[in-house]
C-alpha cells in the first residue's frame, strides 16, 4: 500500500471517530427521556438522579482505572488524578449543572411532559448559549439569532398548548419552565465543559463531573433507598441502564467527540435526538405529542437552527490542537503514526472559533 492511501486512509479514520462517537451519544441520550419517562411512576426526580449517577459513577471509576494502569505500564506522562485550580472549579462546576441539575428537572419535567415533548424543549440549548453569548460575551444579537428565538418561543408555545395525544401523559405549563429550566443547565454546562476540555482529559472530565454530581444529589439518598427497596428488578435494571448508557458510556462519547470537533456542528447533531424520542416513545411507551405539540416541536428546531446558523452546515472534524491549548492533556498525544485530520479553514468555525458556543467557552 502507498504512502498517500495509508495517509488518506488514516485521515478518514480521524473524522469517523467523532463522527461516531456523536452517533452513540445521540442514541443513547434518545434512550434515556424514554428510560425517564418510564421510570416517573416508580423514582422520585432526585431519587432517580442520585442512582443513575451512581450506576454511572462505578463503571466510569473502573474504566479511569484501566486507562490510567496501561498509561503507567506503557511509560506514558502520568497526569495529576485532579486537575488543579481554575480547572477543578469548572469541572466541578459543570457537573453540579449538568450531571445533577439538569437530571434533577428533567426528571421532574417528564411528570409532566411525555418523552418526546421533554426532549423537544430541552434542544432549545443551542440556542440559549447563543443568547448568552450575546448577553455577556458582547456578542449582541445580530438578526438571525433574534428570528430564531421568535420561532423558538412560538414553538414553545404550541407545546404548551398541544397537550399530549394519550390519557396519561399531559403537557402543563409547569413541565413546559421545568423542560426550559433543563435547558438552561444544559447549556451552561456544555458552555463550562467545553472550557474545561481545554486543560482536562475527556474522561477525567467526565468521571469527575458525574462525581461531583452524585455529592450534589446525595441528600436524595435515604429517599433513593426507601425507593429502590420497593422497586420491581426490571426498574433496578432500567435505572443502571440510565446510569451506564445515556450517563457514563454517553457523557464519554460526547466529551471526546466534543474536543475534536466543531462546537456548532456538535449542537446540530443534538437536533436529531427529539426525533428518535419520538419513535422510541411511540413504539415502547405508546405516548406521542399532539399534531400541534409535533409542530411546536418542528418550530423549536428550525429557530435553533436559524439561530445557530446549523442549516447549510455539516459535522466538520477539527484537529484537537486548534481547539485545544498545545500543551493540554486533552490535546492527542503525540503518535508519528497520526495523521492529523483536516484544519478549519476561514469560514469554517473551529472550536476556538467564530461560534457563539465556541466564542463563550474560549474565555
Amino acid at each position: 500500500m502507498s504512502a498517500s492511501a495509508v495517509s488518506a486512509s488514516a485521515v478518514s479514520a480521524s473524522a469517523s471517530l467523532p463522527a461516531l462517537a456523536a452517533l452513540v451519544t445521540v442514541v443513547l441520550w434518545a434512550s434515556a427521556f424514554v428510560g425517564i419517562r418510564a421510570l416517573g411512576d416508580t423514582f422520585s426526580p432526585g431519587a432517580m438522579a442520585f442512582l443513575r449517577l451512581l450506576a454511572a459513577v462505578v463503571p466510569l471509576t473502573i474504566l479511569l482505572a484501566v486507562v490510567r494502569l496501561r498509561a503507567r505500564r506503557t511509560g506514558a506522562q502520568a497526569r495529576p488524578l485532579f486537575p488543579r485550580g481554575r480547572a477543578l472549579a469548572m469541572v466541578i462546576a459543570y457537573g453540579v449543572a449538568w450531571f445533577a441539575g439538569y437530571t434533577i428537572l428533567l426528571n421532574w419535567a417528564e411528570r409532566h411532559l411525555d418523552a418526546g415533548t421533554a426532549a423537544l424543549l430541552v434542544n432549545l440549548a443551542p440556542i440559549l448559549v447563543a443568547v448568552a453569548a450575546g448577553l455577556f460575551l458582547g456578542e449582541g444579537f445580530p438578526r438571525h439569532l433574534v428570528i430564531g428565538m421568535t420561532i423558538a418561543f412560538a414553538g414553545v408555545v404550541l407545546i404548551a398548548l398541544g397537550g399530549s395525544a394519550t390519557a396519561d401523559a399531559h403537557a402543563d405549563w409547569l413541565g413546559i419552565v421545568l423542560g426550559v429550566a433543563a435547558a438552561v443547565l444544559y447549556a451552561t454546562g456544555v458552555l463550562i465543559q467545553k472550557s474545561a476540555l481545554r486543560t482536562v482529559d475527556a474522561l477525567t472530565a467526565t468521571w469527575l463531573g458525574a462525581v461531583a454530581g452524585l455529592v450534589a444529589t446525595a441528600p436524595f439518598a435515604p429517599v433513593a433507598v426507601g425507593e429502590l427497596s420497593d422497586a420491581q428488578s426490571g426498574a433496578i435494571w432500567a435505572v443502571i441502564y440510565l446510569g451506564v448508557g445515556p450517563t457514563a458510556i454517553a457523557f464519554s462519547t460526547w466529551a471526546y467527540a466534543l474536543a475534536r470537533t466543531d462546537a456548532s456542528a456538535m449542537a446540530a447533531t443534538t437536533l436529531v435526538v427529539p426525533a428518535i424520542v419520538i419513535v422510541l416513545s411511540w413504539a415502547l411507551l405508546d405516548e406521542l405529542p399532539t399534531g400541534v405539540g409535533i409542530v411546536g416541536g418542528l418550530l423549536c428546531l428550525a429557530g435553533v437552527a436559524i439561530a445557530r446558523r446549523l442549516l447549510p452546515r455539516r459535522l466538520r472534524v477539527v484537529r484537537p490542537t486548534r481547539s485545544l491549548d498545545a500543551s493540554s492533556p486533552a490535546t492527542t498525544p503525540p503518535d508519528p503514526q497520526r495523521v492529523p485530520g483536516p484544519t478549519a479553514t476561514e469560514g469554517t468555525p473551529s472550536c476556538a472559533s467564530s461560534s457563539p458556543v465556541s466564542r463563550s467557552v474560549d474565555r
